[in-house]
């Protein structure tokens, strides 16, 4: 992966010094870095991007644009993935009540964001309101992706790791 951060980094400083710093071009390399140190396990790395990003991206396409709110999905998954559980799921929250407004409640992006509140929730001890969740994300997935599909295999088996550790009986 190191060799993708090699190629990346060049394109962001290209793009920036060509096309200046919020065009969509340098704002797309900005992303695929930061998810490419996000990989690489550069959380701080990531998170300076993805912030870069989000703030651009809601300065010039908007804050409810899809891209500006990938970007902050993407961030709220950093900033997870680094234990700031609070901040991750104000940004979660954020998300998930744009997503549900913008593309509705049964869009893949709406219930990934659902499904990633209720890690958060989880993670921070709050099991029921996580299963909670990932029960929703689990029958929308059902639905709108088939039984078999990943993300509603991975919301399946987080909704019966949460109720696993609630003590009650996995029947799905």
């Amino acid at each position: 992966l190191s060799g993708a951060q090699d190629l990346q980094e060049p394109l962001v400083e290209a793009f920036t010094r060509t096309l200046g710093p919020e065009h969509l071009d340098t704002l797309l390399a900005k992303r695929n870095l930061a998810l490419t140190l996000l990989i690489q396990g550069d959380l701080a790395g990531a998170r300076d991007l993805f912030e870069q990003v989000l703030e651009a991206s809601s300065r010039t396409l908007g804050p409810e644009h899809p891209d500006t709110l990938g970007a902050k999905h993407n961030l709220a998954n950093t900033r997870l993935s680094q234990g700031d559980f609070a901040s991750a799921q104000g940004l979660f929250e954020e998300v998930l009540e744009a997503f549900t407004r913008t593309l509705g409640p049964e869009h893949p992006e709406t219930l990934g964001a659902k499904h990633n509140l209720g890690l958060t929730l989880a993670s921070q001890g709050d099991l029921a309101g996580a299963a909670d969740l990932f029960e929703q994300a689990l029958e929308g997935f059902t639905r709108t992706l088939g039984p078999e599909h990943p993300d509603t295999l991975r919301a399946k088996d987080n909704l019966s790791m949460a109720l696993a550790q609630l003590g009650k009986a996995v029947d799905r």
